[in-house]
């Protein structure tokens, strides 16, 4: 098969953008690169430069602010467990600019019945349960809960303290055990979101909410963290994908 077409040079360009925003390099706030620096850098043509706002804006990447300009934002959708993941393996940090982490809990709990199947462990059994809510400068973002097989806490005692754990559970697993997480499947539903939580996610208990389940497994094929996220209010569930 033919390759594709290659992309388009107003949108390599935003892409090159996003991921100074993305990284860091480029703050929400900041003003982003002008028409005039664009064409300058570059050497595209006028209309093309005028594009890449326009495809920055439409992305929540950037707004136009009177008398300011054109300047970076954060788009204020969801920063999934995977995504996070994939964070930490790039830049040695989970977290996108302006978002942070407030851990409910951690503690040794008996597996029920979603969890227990999840974990391929007896329910009842002991299992590592770490809770946590990501927030942002818009509010909050998510209600995640991990659930891991409960002989890791031995080798990791850090799980089921709420202290922060620098490299996120998948780095503290495979720097104590080697088990590197190297396959997930992901469940997006409508879930009503229990009354255990919803004063965290700031909504009403049975409220219908966006929920993404993760499951992840290591390089031998076994499962080594369930979780299931609950996602503020009006926020988005969004993947790029390069189609190659």
């Amino acid at each position: 098969m033919a390759d594709g077409p290659a992309m388009a040079p107003y949108r390599r360009i935003a892409t090159q953008i996003k991921g100074r925003i993305e990284r860091g390099e480029l703050q929400p706030g900041d003003r982003i690169p002008s028409v005039r620096e664009i064409v300058r850098e570059e050497g595209v043509s006028v209309a093309t430069a005028t594009r890449v706002a326009a495809v920055l804006r439409a992305e929540g990447y950037a707004e136009t602010i009177a008398g300011i300009g054109t300047v970076a934002r954060m788009p204020s959708k969801i920063t999934t467990g995977p995504d996070r993941l994939q964070l930490q393996r790039t830049t040695g940090s989970g977290f996108r600019p302006g978002e942070h982490v407030e851990i409910i809990s951690a503690e040794l709990v008996s597996a029920e019945g979603e969890v227990a199947d999840a974990l391929e462990v007896e329910e009842g059994s002991p299992v590592v349960q770490r809770r946590r809510r990501y927030l942002d400068d818009d509010g909050v973002i998510a209600l995640s809960t991990s659930w891991l097989p409960g002989n890791l806490a031995q080798v990791a005692p850090e799980l089921i303290s709420t202290g922060p754990l620098p490299k996120m559970t998948f780095g503290l697993i495979e720097e104590r055990t080697g088990r590197r997480a190297v396959k997930r499947r992901d469940v997006v539903s409508l879930r009503a979101v229990p009354e255990g939580i919803a004063e965290l996610l700031q909504v009403e208990a049975g409220t219908l909410a966006l929920s993404m389940a993760n499951h992840y497994w290591d390089q031998h094929g076994q499962i080594t963290e369930f979780a299931r996220d609950f996602m503020g209010a009006d926020r988005e569930l969004a993947a790029d994908y390069d189609l190659e």
